[in-house]
Order: structure tokens, then C-alpha cells, then sequence
């Protein structure tokens, strides 16, 4: 009787085995992967329907899991840290503020926050302070536009008693609304405009210079050093800050997905960042330079909180509201919405997402 090819593989090993001692363990070895392929083959052939079953719901289930973690960006991904962490600005003009579309997210837990309240900021704080601009520096290069804001104040002021009749465009530049849920349009275009230091030139939107020039002098009037430490930034520039910040909790130990979430509390994601438009200005003092919590808390932080408005600034992401802005309270971020909107929000103590609801004209949140 002709022997199938199972009986003749099994026999190939035993007499390689009994001919040759040296081999012998390795034809046991062969003989015994060979017939656990076989039985294998056997068991899907004798019973292929549950084989067939149990693969199916092997491939949804990693399928539906691959989908359920956020996913890099297509140009981009971690950086190392042999990558530049400050890439070359452009020259100041019109450009586009096109920003990356992204989906919006529900990130807020307790549980991710506190775990990250525990967590060392030193990389990502060294990075954001890479060049600050102290008062002092700011306004003796800018004396001349110092002289014009000067002369514009008597007629640039708002009657506080006449906001209520002032009606917010939902096209106004000042008041955009830039967040996760909205980022920014890519048709939105604006032009950078100059603050000269001795260290070379501080970059954001050209029309809000002037206002804050004069709230920085004023501060110094009233005592009180301010320092910038992060002005305009592009596209890039946001992205090595994003993902510097989940590598940064990737390497305290969290995941990916929880490190996503609580970098996505930290840190605006790149093209819905305020900072990408030039309204958007981290502000610190000569005597604290710590982008936490600590600096609301600083003379400084306090006369920002309580002035800011005059200049046409809003304290951005407010203590409490995070579950409003997806944002931790930032006391440092300042974003620029003009004079008739910032008294408003200031007062009432808002954020700029309850003041679209309630005060910009044929808008609703999504």
C-alpha cells in the first residue's frame, strides 16, 4: 500500500535519526514540527467552519481597535531630538493661516488630569521660553510706535455703558473663534507684522501691536515687568510643541492614546492654534517665567487679569472653565479680541465659546 505524504515525512525522520547519532536530536525535532503542522491541517480541514469563524472575529476585533486611537498626522509624526526645535519664520506679509483639519474630540477626564498634574513640564516649558522679550527691551526699540498709541487713546476708547448696543460680527477678525471644534479657516489670511528687540524681531498680527505696546508700558507704569515669551508661531512650530508634549507623558509612562488626551489639554492641537494667527501672546515677568499656574498668582498675572481688557486682551483659557475650552487654565495666554469684546467677556467672566453663544450675531455651537 502506497504511504501518504505524512507516513513518509514521519519515516524520513526516524531513519535520519537511527542512521546518524548527531542528528538524532534534530530529527526529533523535525519530526515533531512536522506533525503538529500536519494535525494542524488536519483540524482546519476537518473543521473549517469554526476555523473560518473564530479568524473572522479575530479581524474585527483588531480592525475595530486599530480605529479607535487618534492617528499622526500624514506629514508628520514624533520628533527626535535631533530635530531643530525652532524652525525658520518667514518674512513678515500676508500669509495663510491654513490650518489642518482635524476632528474634533472629547478628551476631559479626572483621572488623566490628575495623572498628569504629577508629571515634569521642564522640556516642553524650555521649549515655549526658547526667546522671551522683557519690557524694557520691547519698549526702547518701539519708541515710535509707542508715541502713536499715545495719540490714539482719547479717540480710540469705548464708552463701557454703549457695549450693549455694539453688534459682534461673526466675520470680525478680532472675535474669531479658534479651538479644537473650530480650527482655523483655510482662506483666513493676515499679515505679520514687526516688534523690534535687540535680540532680532518679535512676530504676530500687525494690528495689535500698538495696543500691546501700550499695555506692556503702562504695566511698567504701575510696576510691573512683563515679559513675552511666545509670540506668533506657525504651523510647524505647533506641531514639534504637540508632539514634544505626548512624547514627553509617553515617557512617564503613559500610553499613547492617554498621552494624545492630556497633551490635547496642554496644548492647543496644530491648526487650531490661536498662536498660528498672531492674537495669541503667552505673557510672563521679569520675576517669574514659569508657564503654570503659579504666575496667576504673581503680581504680574494679577494686573494682566484685571487690565488686560483696557488693550482689547482676554485672559483665554480662565480657571474653571475647562470644561468649556478643553484647555487647563493657562493665567500666561492672552488672545487679542479688541475693545468692545474684551470688556464684555472680562466682566462677565466668560470664555470667548459663551460669548459667541450669547453675543455674536447668527452663530451657534456645534
Amino acid at each position: 500500500m502506497k504511504k501518504n505524504f505524512r507516513e513518509r515525512t514521519r519515516d524520513f525522520f526516524i531513519k535520519l535519526g537511527q542512521k546518524n547519532s548527531v542528528l538524532r536530536v534534530f530529527a526529533m525535532i523535525g519530526l515533531a514540527v512536522s506533525m503538529l503542522i500536519f494535525r494542524f491541517a488536519e483540524y482546519c480541514r476537518t473543521g473549517g467552519k469554526r476555523f473560518a469563524c473564530a479568524l473572522f472575529i479575530l479581524c474585527c476585533f483588531f480592525t475595530g481597535n486599530s480605529f479607535a486611537y487618534p492617528v499622526f498626522y500624514m506629514d508628520r509624526g514624533f520628533i527626535s531630538e535631533e530635530e531643530p526645535l525652532l524652525p525658520e519664520q518667514d518674512e513678515p506679509g500676508i500669509i495663510p493661516a491654513r490650518g489642518m483639519e482635524t476632528e474634533s474630540q472629547e478628551f476631559t477626564t479626572e483621572e488623566l488630569l490628575q495623572e498628569a498634574e504629577g508629571f515634569d513640564d521642564t522640556d516642553y516649558h524650555n521649549l515655549e521660553q526658547t526667546d522671551k522679550y522683557s519690557v524694557d527691551d520691547i519698549l526702547n526699540e518701539n519708541q515710535d510706535l509707542l508715541m502713536k498709541t499715545e495719540e490714539q487713546k482719547e479717540t480710540s476708547e469705548i464708552v463701557k455703558e454703549q457695549v450693549e448696543e455694539i453688534i459682534f460680527d461673526a466675520k470680525d477678525w478680532k472675535i474669531m473663534l479658534i479651538n479644537k471644534q473650530h480650527p482655523i479657516p483655510e482662506d483666513y489670511t493676515f499679515t505679520l507684522g514687526n516688534i523690534k528687540t535687540m535680540k532680532g524681531t518679535m512676530k504676530c498680527d500687525e494690528r495689535i501691536i500698538e495696543e500691546l505696546l501700550s499695555m506692556m508700558q503702562d504695566a511698567k507704569k504701575d510696576g510691573v515687568n512683563l515679559a513675552i515669551c511666545s509670540p506668533y508661531r506657525d504651523l510647524k512650530y505647533q506641531e514639534v510643541l504637540f508632539d514634544r508634549k505626548i512624547v514627553n507623558y509617553m515617557n512617564k509612562g503613559m500610553s499613547y492614546l492617554d498621552a494624545y488626551k492630556v497633551a490635547s489639554q496642554a496644548v492647543t492641537l496644530p491648526g487650531a492654534s490661536e498662536h498660528q494667527v498672531g492674537l495669541a501672546i503667552d505673557i510672563v515677568c521679569d520675576t517669574y517665567q514659569l508657564l503654570d499656574e503659579g504666575f496667576g498668582n504673581t503680581d504680574a498675572g494679577i494686573w494682566l487679569s484685571e487690565h488686560c481688557s483696557e488693550y482689547g486682551f482676554i485672559l483665554r483659557y480662565p480657571k474653571g472653565k475647562e470644561y468649556i475650552t478643553s484647555i487647563e487654565y493657562e493665567p500666561w495666554h492672552f488672545r487679542y479680541v479688541g475693545k468692545a469684546a474684551a470688556p464684555v467677556i472680562m466682566e462677565q467672566g466668560i470664555t470667548l465659546e459663551e460669548f459667541w453663544e450669547e453675543y455674536v450675531e447668527d452663530v451657534s455651537i456645534d
